[in-house]
């Protein structure tokens, strides 16, 4: 598994050789929607991931990223236009709409 993510995910977002799928717009700059390597301003990484959001909402794959980001729950990263927070709390109100249901 890799280390970005909590658990292993049930929905793929990369091909057989374990690429990113055809057409994710991420592909291009990987380091916009997960960081640089070394440390950045909360200014910076804001400033970041607004360029990132605004990419991935151009991207045919944005919704199938997301349903991945939801099902891995990413440590960090701009998945399927929502940054990890935004994505932990969409993931808090499916768990939580299924346990309504059940």
């Amino acid at each position: 598994m890799n280390p970005i993510f909590k658990k292993p995910s049930t929905v793929p977002l990369v091909d057989v050789r374990g690429d990113i799928a055809i057409g994710a717009q991420c592909r291009f700059d990987p380091e916009l929607h997960t960081g640089p390597n070394a440390s950045e301003t909360p200014d910076e990484r804001a400033a970041r991931e607004e360029v990132a959001v605004e990419v991935c909402g151009m991207c045919p794959l944005r919704l199938a990223c997301l349903a991945y980001a939801i099902d891995t729950q990413p440590d960090y990263g701009v998945w399927g236009g929502h940054t990890v927070a935004q994505i932990r709390a969409l993931a808090g109100t499916f768990i939580d709409d299924l346990g309504e249901v059940a």
